[in-house]
């Protein structure tokens, strides 16, 4: 067993870092504030790999393997909510899709402009009024193919970059008498007729992140815009899914940890009774818990990244790792809180940010009882 990052994986988190620290980090209040997001960084992403992670080189990407990407989603984490959740979404649910399922033609059109930062992002449109959890039984979007095109018709939720995507990969029912293989994935230019973007959501965090429905009305792609087979599009999505939780994971402990830290410098500028705050045993417990909590998640999080690259099957320690590193991530938040009293409440800190972009990580991805749910049918098999 081999605890250590690689070289490689060692500059990259330099590298990563360093660049979070002079574009992200320091624009994340007036992302927040001002509900916008982030171009003035996300524009110069292209060249440092991160809106490629998990794209071919051939395609403009980086082609990183499974941990570095991880890696690259905690910093930005690390740096500011709102626009980690978009490029993690970006390249976790909106590429990723392409990368595992479409046709070389496919790729080549869509993928180069999004990974180099050329063109805008990508979002993958799941959700709709009916269908959260329950995908299966709850997708009322339908695809009809006529003449060589698919015909779109119906309304998605809660998706992420709809309003600053080049596409969005949209999972439709492509068999109207439902089951298991009626669902399938297609690739929708944001450009085309009939896709209207509806208004952004008002959300308690991650404002800088645009959420919006998005209605398609007959809208018509070419047929090879399909992803894989018909009827695939439910078994493409959970393994798109089970990176996407990684992610959320990862993005996670990056929260956790720049809460953690704006704990510590406050904890030790304070001073009450005469002594620094950080001097009370009370204070040493919670920031000994957070750091043992963060670390916890962390080495989650890079196992089911690990299991990943290697070929096998992570389901559920995604599952695992994402409901750990979530949960985790709203106790160590809500603690730095306490830590900072009522400084920690003000908006003038930004533990109250992290804090409120945080809520949205038990509930995006699956929520946690669903992924309580994936878990306990893996035991349960083998137990």
């Amino acid at each position: 067993m081999d605890f250590d990052l690689t070289e490689e994986q060692r500059k990259w988190k330099e590298i990563v870092h360093d660049f979070v620290s002079r574009e992200v980090k320091p624009l994340a209040q007036t992302v927040d504030e001002e509900a916008q997001f982030n171009w003035q960084a996300t524009h110069k992403m292209g060249p440092v790999g991160l809106l490629g992670l998990n794209v071919e080189e051939e395609y403009g990407g980086a082609g990183v393997d499974a941990i570095s990407a991880a890696i690259a989603i905690e910093e930005l984490g690390w740096g500011c909510g709102s626009t980690a959740l978009s490029i993690s979404a970006h390249n976790g649910l909106g590429c990723a899709p392409l990368t595992l399922f479409g046709e070389a033609e496919v790729k080549e059109q869509f993928l180069p402009p999004v990974a180099t930062g050329e063109g805008e992002l990508a979002a993958l449109a799941l959700t709709e009024p009916e269908a959260g959890s329950d995908l299966k039984g709850g997708v009322r979007t339908r695809a009809e193919l006529v003449d060589g095109e698919w015909v779109i018709n119906g309304t998605k939720m809660w998706i992420t970059n709809a309003s600053i995507a080049d596409f969005i990969v949209t999972l439709v029912r492509t068999d109207p008498d439902g089951g298991s293989q009626s669902l399938s994935l297609i690739v929708v230019p944001t450009d085309i007729p009939g896709l209207t973007v509806g208004p952004p959501e008002k959300k308690m965090g991650l404002k800088g992140s645009p959420t919006h429905p998005v209605t398609y009305e007959n809208v018509r792609v070419p047929e090879n815009f399909l992803l894989g087979e018909v009827g695939e599009g439910l078994h493409q999505t959970f393994t798109v899914l089970d990176w996407g939780r990684v992610g959320i994971g990862a993005l996670s402990v990056g929260l956790a940890q720049a809460a953690f830290e704006e704990a510590i410098r406050y904890a030790k500028e304070r001073h009450t009774f005469g002594v620094p705050l950080v001097s009370h045993q009370a204070i040493q417990w919670m920031l000994a818990d957070a750091a043992t909590q963060i670390q916890t998640a962390r080495m989650m999080i890079y196992y089911a990244a690990w299991l990943k690259e290697q070929g096998r099957s992570f389901s559920v320690e995604a599952s695992m790792a994402k409901l750990n590193a979530t949960e985790m991530a709203e106790t160590v938040c809500r603690n730095a809180i306490q830590i900072l009293g009522g400084y920690g409440y003000s908006r003038d800190y930004p533990v109250e940010r992290i804090y409120r972009d945080t809520r949205l990580m038990t509930i995006g991805e699956g929520t946690s009882e669903v992924q309580r749910m994936v878990i306990a049918r893996k035991v349960l098999q083998t137990t």
